[in-house]
């Protein structure tokens, strides 16, 4: 199976732009396009206790949220695009794993890359493993990437 359309998941941190470089890799060796994805996590925005005490400042905040998404996008966009033709960004609200499986299923994406902390134990456990949530769940190919730290 040769990938024709490859995305790659970013949290915008160090720890993703090892499965980003491996993104790029691949989708210059397979000629392929790379759709790049965030996912902006509802739950923390959710709370409603946190929603009641800034009722009115909600939506200022969330479109302060989607403005920096926006800017950090086009930033990776345009970095990918020093080495690839066809580079898009997209952003997503809602649950990370859910919203990046439904992203791969709409888009028709050959190939999922993401980047995991590779985190263990109780840390693990409290903090749970988007990359693991995502290999169970997507309909096609995941490839994790490890970061360095």
């Amino acid at each position: 199976m040769t990938p024709k359309k490859i995305a790659v998941c970013t949290d915008f941190s160090e720890n993703s732009v090892p499965a980003r470089i491996v993104a790029i890799e691949y989708a210059k060796a397979f000629g392929s396009e790379l759709a790049v994805l965030h996912v902006i996590n509802s739950r923390l925005l959710g709370y409603p206790s946190f929603a009641v005490k800034l009722s009115d400042e909600m939506p200022v905040l969330q479109e302060t949220i989607r403005e920096g998404v926006e800017e950090e996008l086009e930033l990776i966009g345009n970095d990918c695009r020093r080495e690839l033709d066809e580079v898009q960004t997209y952003y997503r609200t809602g649950a990370p794993a859910e919203e990046i499986v439904r992203f791969a299923q709409e888009q028709s994406v050959d190939l999922l890359v993401m980047g995991t902390h590779g985190w263990t134990g109780a840390r693990h456990l409290i903090l749970g493993s988007t990359a693991e949530n995502v290999v169970r769940t997507a309909d096609c190919p995941v490839l994790i990437v490890r970061s360095n730290s």
